[in-house]
């Protein structure tokens, strides 16, 4: 476990809730941001001679691959919405690696990195948070496959269309420089996706969006525990929805799979 700790100050400005709100086809916020919208704020901007071949920072951020040429992923992690995050306010950020595990799967090495956030505005905690991420050897993934129909969008769910410009703007919008996002070439010929992949943050934010558009998990004293479970590529869709268990949300594909898993609770 590192003992570096990394903060991060800012002002909490209206601009990127606008832009967040009209990509995903919502209202803006004008006082407090919904959960999980402060990962638009507080980015680490590296420089790019930072960046890795896979468009990652290599050094200066938290967490760096632990050796040159491991594939990261977003495996999932922990929200907890203390207090409101005002705009208008300065927030600060803290940010330590809590945990850091090696094991070893069917594609190779498996290193599990565990990531803690605080976020505080006028030294009273607001988002205290875990990310979980993965790093693994560059191993082909194989064709994702199809099974049955198209299964139509429910009543109770809601489907964001994704196409590359989104994926690139959410990018662009969250700083995040990984190629597999927006550049299909690298993703299918280098990463061995069959396409462009869609944001485990994305996904996530999704599932508190659709808690939210419910009325139910996302106030104040709410956490949510999620977790990414399978690749989704962009000619595959998101829908957002209820989950199997009371309290959770799901995202899936236009097939059925289910891509990520979500649970709201009241603490």
């Amino acid at each position: 476990m590192s003992e570096e700790v990394i903060e991060r100050s800012e002002v909490l400005v209206a601009g990127p809730a606008e832009a967040l709100a009209g990509l995903i086809g919502v209202e803006q916020p004008h006082d407090a941001l919904p959960m999980m919208w402060h990962w638009v704020y507080l980015l680490d901007r590296p420089a790019q001679a930072d960046l890795g071949p896979d468009g990652h920072p290599l050094r200066g951020v938290l967490p760096a691959p632990p050796e040159p040429g491991r594939r990261r992923m977003w495996a999932g992690g922990q929200v907890r919405t203390m207090e409101p995050l005002r705009l208008g306010q300065v927030a600060t950020r803290r940010t330590e690696i809590i945990d850091t595990v090696e094991k070893h799967g069917r594609s190779g090495r498996l290193t599990f990195v565990s990531v803690r956030h605080r976020i505080t505005q006028d030294g009273v905690l607001c988002v205290d948070e875990r990310q979980d991420v993965v790093y693994r050897d560059m191993v082909a993934t194989g064709p994702v496959e199809h099974i049955g129909d198209d299964q139509p969008v429910a009543g109770d769910e809601w489907e964001l269309e994704i196409n590359p410009p989104l994926l690139f703007r959410f990018s662009a919008l969250t700083y995040n420089g990984h190629r597999i996002h927006y550049d299909r070439e690298y993703a299918t010929q280098v990463e061995g996706y069959p396409g462009l992949l869609t944001h485990g943050p994305l996904q996530a934010l999704m599932m508190a969006e659709s808690a939210r558009r419910a009325g139910t998990g996302t106030a104040v004293g709410t956490v949510c525990d999620y977790r990414l479970v399978s690749p989704l590529c962009d000619f595959q869709g998101l829908i957002v929805g209820p989950g199997a268990e009371p309290g959770s949300r799901q995202v899936r594909d236009r097939h059925g799979r289910v891509t990520a898993m979500g649970t709201f609770r009241q603490e």
